[in-house]
């Protein structure tokens, strides 16, 4: 439960800001740990609290007048919520790391004296001894397959983008899967020193329905008796330069050519190491030194992965089982592991069983064992997301000078206070994709977007700085804010599949955890202040307008008011430089906006839908900017389906992000704008118009983690209308979406770049209203829009 703070706001250091991009970090308070011991990789989790603060809203005097917006018009509310850290390093340097951890616990190791730590892995046993003399934590061992099925359940549940399939030579090299409704059933193959393959049902029914003793351990093992390596990443990266060619007999080289008589290609393996059978006959150095290490490296990695895919494939078509992941130290998520692995599993089920792998594979167990009982982990009553701020990404290591330099991998994964689910108005969730383009898929869009991002972070940065004027430190965290997303913009550039998809969704996401880090808690809060008291003041007078209006002019205005407030965004460049201006209101806003015809324009549409059919029953509308948007745009737009006799959810971010209305925000919003309409007082009051969060933080919209809260209200007032107004909601995510009910989609394209690659021009318009899907042939919109943003010949061709 969050507590008042009673520091005053201008003083910024009331919370800790913990290190960045530092491995244990906010180690002093930890609550809990577990560890995984492997032969090679070591992983420690565990559970600490964090303090954040956020901003609590006053805006009204003791005499109900309403408060000029200043920097002391607000408090701050310290909260603490709950967070989960992952490292992952070599097992060499274990007594190195609990040193550390014991040197930075706030507990001291007599205080910890008595208590246990959750443990699993093949080094438990051998390392229970050091762990109780280094930490004073008693051994509670686990078993390690119900570790490593409940640490992959957790990570499908709740982290984006966590399922990949890798296509080697591919372009995209990474293909990330969407959120699955669905989860089970699915295979884990955990390719250790051996092979175990378990089919997993629900999170509790699941068997280990076979295996194989050719596992990671044989590679490692014969590795090390035929080549020079000294250890198994050297033995990996001694097959990437092999060529195993040189030690295999190919098809090719029997048949000269294909076995076109058996569909069997000539670069396929007729026998591994069929070419060194007589290495030994003649007893001549010679002979056996035309086998290069690398090569025999090489042909023994695709042996042993040819081996473990076959098996893999066979248990998988037994148990008609489509989704297999794999996981283990044998993979560790290395590109030429994964080929074989992937290669193997399509070969042997001609394409109908499909490999997966996991971006936190390398975690399984210790994510597991840190879970057995960890009621503040329970995923029903909780939900949790990826800390893109302090988590290294795939393949990505944090060299920290805490540690002597020692490299080391970290997840951190933050709690959400409330459970998150589907849509239930989504007309297929298990095909959903929030994100309209897939910046790892698009390279003009990724170049230009990672360009924009890096360009733009100062006016993030002075905003967030100007945010707290009366701070000391605000300048030098700004600086951090800067260097740290900076960093990150350049490190994407390198290796844009470290968090999964690259989207503008994720990149905004990033931004919003980093600025959260470093305590800058709402950077647009005393703007949105001021624009929603300003528009506040205008409301009256707008729907005075309106009453004056009827039919098709009503409805026209009242959109068109929606799309010239979605004008007021401050994550918008082109739009800044107007607002930047002043005197730029509703009518300036309207005289900017794209003339019709819009670029998407299903305005007629939606006026004879309006006016033909029955009213809708209840509509959700999703809402985008404080001020004009909201106040002059939305509330209107809302009251008039509220006098249709419609019922309005209103569905607003949980925390903030740039100059969106959050709930609390809209609340404060609503009781003002009652006060001056006695229909919206009256439709609060009578629970017709309420407001919801929707469990976002963050300018986009994914419908695959809403709120419960949200979820419960639109199946419990029958939701058949879907309102999604704004860039970040309706056209970087979700332009795609279809829905079981009526959808309205709304925004102005504030990007002249993407307007222009859209076929339109700087302010175009977006309306689209897609009705309650029929038999009737419609559209294919994917196909339309995948077309207006491939290049020219890519599109003819299509056509």
């Amino acid at each position: 439960m969050a507590q008042q703070d009673n520091v005053h706001p201008k003083d910024p250091k009331s919370i800790e800001i913990p290190c960045t991009q530092e491995a244990f970090r906010n180690l002093k308070n930890a609550k809990r740990f577990a560890i995984d011991i492997g032969i090679s990789l070591t992983k420690i989790a565990y559970y600490s609290t964090v303090s954040h603060r956020r901003v609590l809203y006053d805006t009204d005097r003791e005499d109900g007048k309403p408060k000029a917006p200043d920097r002391n018009s607000f408090a701050y509310e310290v909260s603490e919520g709950a967070r989960l850290h992952f490292i992952k390093f070599e097992t060499k340097y274990i007594e190195h790391c609990l040193d550390f951890v014991r040197a930075n616990l706030i507990q001291s190791k007599e205080k910890m004296a008595g208590k246990t730590i959750k443990a699993t892995g093949i080094g438990t046993f051998r390392y229970a001894d050091l762990l109780q003399d280094k930490l004073g934590l008693s051994v509670d061992k686990e078993d390690e397959i119900d570790c490593l099925i409940k640490g992959c359940n957790f990570l499908l549940k709740n982290i984006s983008n966590e399922a990949f399939t890798y296509h080697r030579h591919g372009d995209p090299e990474y293909i990330f899967q969407s959120a699955d409704p669905n989860i089970f059933p699915y295979m884990l193959v955990n390719i250790g020193s051996g092979v175990s393959i378990m089919k997993v049902e629900s999170e509790n029914c699941y068997e280990r329905i076979g295996g194989t003793a050719t596992g990671g351990g044989t590679f490692w093992g014969l590795g090390s008796l035929l080549t020079s390596a000294k250890g198994f990443d050297e033995l990996l990266a001694l097959a990437e330069k092999g060529d195993h060619r040189n030690v295999d007999v190919l098809v090719g080289d029997l048949s000269r050519g294909d076995y076109e008589k058996y569909g069997l290609s000539g670069d396929l393996i007729a026998s591994a190491f069929g070419k060194a059978m007589n290495c030994n006959s003649d007893s001549s150095d010679k002979e056996k030194s035309q086998f290069a290490e690398a090569d025999i490296a090489k042909s023994l990695l695709f042996t042993i992965s040819n081996d473990i895919g076959q098996i893999a494939c066979l248990y998988a078509m037994m148990h008609n089982l489509k989704k297999v992941y794999f996981g283990g130290h044998f993979l560790r998520n290395h590109p030429l592991s994964m080929h074989t692995v992937s290669f193997a599993i399509n070969y042997w089920s001609r394409g109908q069983v499909q490999s997966l792998f996991l971006r936190h594979e390398g975690y399984l167990g210790a994510i597991g064992a840190f879970l057995k009982g960890a009621e503040e982990c329970d995923t029903d009553k909780y939900s949790w997301q990826e800390n893109y701020d302090g988590s290294s990404g795939l393949r990505g290591t944090v060299v920290t000078p805490l540690l002597s330099g020692l490299p080391v991998s970290q997840l951190e994964i933050d709690r959400w206070e409330s459970a998150v689910g589907f849509c239930p108005l989504l007309a297929d969730p298990a095909s959903y994709t929030p994100d309209t383009l897939n910046l790892t898929q698009d390279n003009e869009a990724r170049f230009y977007w990672l360009d924009s991002f890096e360009t733009s972070v100062d006016k993030y940065v002075h905003r967030a700085v100007i945010s707290q004027p009366d701070s000391t430190t605000a300048e030098e965290r700004g600086q951090r804010f800067r260097d740290k997303f900076v960093a990150r913009i350049q490190y994407l550039r390198k290796h844009p599949f470290a968090y999964g998809s690259l989207t503008v969704r994720s990149l905004l996401d990033t931004m919003e955890h980093c600025l959260r880090e470093l305590d800058f808690p709402d950077p647009y809060l005393l703007q949105k202040q001021a624009e929603n008291e300003a528009a506040l003041n205008q409301l009256s007078d707008r729907f005075v307008e309106l009453e004056e209006m009827s039919g098709s002019e009503l409805h026209e205005s009242l959109v068109t008011s929606i799309l010239a407030g979605n004008m007021f965004d401050w994550g918008a460049a082109e739009a800044v430089k107007l607002m930047e201006k002043g005197s730029f209101g509703l009518k300036e806003a309207l005289g900017q906006i794209q003339s019709r015809p819009w670029l998407i324009d299903d305005l007629n549409v939606w006026l004879h839908h309006m006016e033909t059919r029955p009213p809708h029953n209840c509509a959700a509308i999703f809402v985008d900017n404080c001020g004009v948007d909201l106040v002059l745009g939305i509330i209107p737009f809302a009251r008039e389906l509220l006098k249709r006799g419609t019922c309005v959810l209103l569905c607003s971010n949980s925390e903030p992000a740039l100059n969106d209305v959050t709930h609390t925000e809209l609340l404060g919003v609503l009781s003002r704008a009652s006060s001056i309409c006695p229909i919206l007082e009256e439709s609060l009051r009578n629970q017709r118009l309420i407001p919801v969060p929707t469990g976002q933080s963050g300018p986009c919209l994914d419908f695959s983690r809403v709120s419960m809260q949200l979820i419960q209200a639109m199946v419990h007032h029958k939701v058949d209308l879907v309102v999604i107004e704004g860039m970040g909601r309706a056209l970087h995510t979700n332009l795609l979406a279809k829905f079981k009910c009526d959808c309205l989609k709304l925004a102005v394209i504030k990007n002249r770049w993407l307007a222009q690659r859209l076929g339109g021009d700087i302010f175009s318009v977006l309306c689209k209203f897609e009705p309650t899907p029929t038999n009737r042939c419609v559209t294919d919109d994917a196909t339309l829009f995948q077309m207006k943003t491939m290049p020219c010949t890519e599109a003819m061709e299509a056509r």
